[in-house]
């Protein structure tokens, strides 16, 4: 269950190709809980090639919106 406040993502760091064909990625999120004072987390991630995919289509038209922006 979801705590309060949530956590915030800060960053992700050295997002990689694990194989040749690069299908997965591999990196550190760096992510804080909200409203409190404890330190930042680094997370080690793999993250499939379709999930960056859907993140990128979904962000960039998040983004458009956002800001305005045509195209």
């Amino acid at each position: 269950m979801a705590q309060a406040g949530g956590w915030e993502i800060l960053g992700i760091r050295a997002l990689a190709a694990t194989d040749e064909r690069a299908e997965e990625f591999a990196g550190t999120l760096l992510i804080h809980r909200r409203g409190t004072a404890e330190p930042v987390e680094a997370v080690p991630v793999t993250v499939k090639r379709t999930v960056l995919t859907e993140v990128e289509g979904y962000l960039g038209r998040l983004l458009r919106r956002s800001r305005g922006l045509k195209g």
